[in-house]
């Protein structure tokens, strides 16, 4: 098929890999997202491509150009080439001998044809050549223009080849279908959705996360859950009505927090299922900790967000704001969010050292007496004045000494 040459084709690194690795007997393609993406209009952020030639073939041939290559996958076939200190992943033609659900046993190949065919979805098996002709095996170009994610093939048989297609398949519906999801592929599906549990969480973990950063997560969602497979994924319950009036552009992290995280023990369970960072997983146990402390308290005031930004943070404070939004649609969080964004955050201008100054001796005396004193000083307004903060270190030194 000849259309409009990709103008990812014009970029000079490409032209050099194509220089060097394609023809003399061997062909060298780019195929994947990069084709996908272009057709749809989306950003190219990656280009990776696929060669008859074998792995050896490509290190000599860039080696002779010039080029570093890294073997970064070499007994699947991939050899990472290096064009201006730009990385292109590079891999020889396949045929699947052998699948069991999670991977799949290879030989490498020589027909472009049969390699397409084994990838997941339609739009997926597109390549282009370096004269810019596109290379449809699958009639990938027709959903595309009718924004359709449609398995190639039967969709129980690449389900069963790699079960990370079921969630493949609700993350690219969520980024770039519109109108009703493919009727065959939920049959298959739901026929096949234990096979999700043979599956790693990080691998899980991979793919729901991407689902939560596109714009439709929550219809998605929604299809999931009217499947019976977004519990078992999550490990738990979960709730879509705060997701729905989230803003779309959230992070991931806050997507998630909106569907998973009810109770501060949630984060714990959220880590172990979807093994999450620990930076991830705190984030959430701040955010839950803030979340308890705005409960029933309605949209808080000036002086309640400086307290809430003192004691969990800027980030926990602006998370728990934007859940509590989301869950009381009848209140104007604006002015909230707004103030949590732009005032500093405090911190109490005093510490044990300057209470061991005046007197006071270390230990748990010691604890309790900041305790008071941090109390004293927000209910004060957070002053910054050395009067006043002297003052108020005065009146709690005379409370604890009686």
């Amino acid at each position: 098929m000849k259309i409009a040459s990709p103008s990812f084709l014009d970029d000079t690194r490409l032209r050099r890999l194509f220089e060097a690795l394609d023809g003399n007997g061997e062909t060298l393609r780019v195929v994947g997202g990069a084709v996908r993406n272009h057709f749809m209009g989306r950003p190219v952020s990656e280009i990776d491509l696929a060669t008859t030639a074998m792995p050896e073939t490509i290190i000599a041939r860039a080696a002779a150009s010039g080029l570093k290559s890294v073997p970064t996958g070499i007994e699947h076939g991939t050899v990472t080439v290096i064009v201006d200190h730009t990385p292109f992943e590079i891999t020889t033609l396949r045929e699947d001998v052998e699948t069991d659900g999670r991977r799949a046993k290879v030989l490498f190949g020589r027909d472009f044809e049969k390699d397409a065919l084994r990838r997941d979805f339609t739009f997926n098996a597109l390549s282009v050549s370096a004269d810019g002709t596109v290379y449809d095996y699958a009639d990938g170009m027709a959903d595309i223009e009718g924004c359709h994610v449609r398995f190639i093939g039967d969709p129980a048989t690449r389900i069963r080849e790699d079960y990370l297609r079921i969630l493949r398949y609700f993350r690219f519906h969520a980024a770039f279908a519109e109108g009703e999801a493919d009727a065959a592929a939920l049959k298959a599906i739901v026929e096949n959705r234990a096979g999700l549990e043979g599956l790693s969480r990080e691998r899980v973990r991979a793919e729901l996360m991407k689902l939560l950063d596109t714009a439709q997560a929550h219809e998605t969602l929604s299809l999931m859950s009217g499947l019976g497979l977004l519990m078992p994924l999550i490990g738990g319950v979960f709730c879509l009505t705060r997701l729905s009036a989230l803003s779309a552009q959230a992070d991931p992290l806050l997507k998630l927090a909106a569907v998973a995280l009810l109770k501060r023990e949630d984060a714990a369970r959220l880590q172990e299922v979807l093994r999450l960072s620990n930076a991830e997983t705190q984030r959430l146990v701040r955010c839950a900790q803030a979340m308890d402390a705005l409960h029933g308290t309605g949209v808080p005031n000036a002086q309640r967000i400086r307290e809430l930004l003192l004691h969990f943070g800027r980030q926990a404070t602006l998370d728990a704001l934007h859940l509590a939004q989301a869950q009381d649609h009848a209140s104007d969080w604006t002015n909230a969010l707004a103030r949590a964004a732009d005032l500093p955050e405090p911190k109490l201008p005093l510490g044990g050292a300057d209470l061991i100054a005046r007197g006071m001796s270390a230990g748990k005396g010691l604890g309790e007496a900041l305790a008071h004193l941090e109390k004293s000083w927000i209910a004060a307004g957070f002053p910054e004045s050395p009067q006043e903060i002297d003052a108020l270190l005065t009146a709690m030194l005379r409370t604890h000494a009686k």
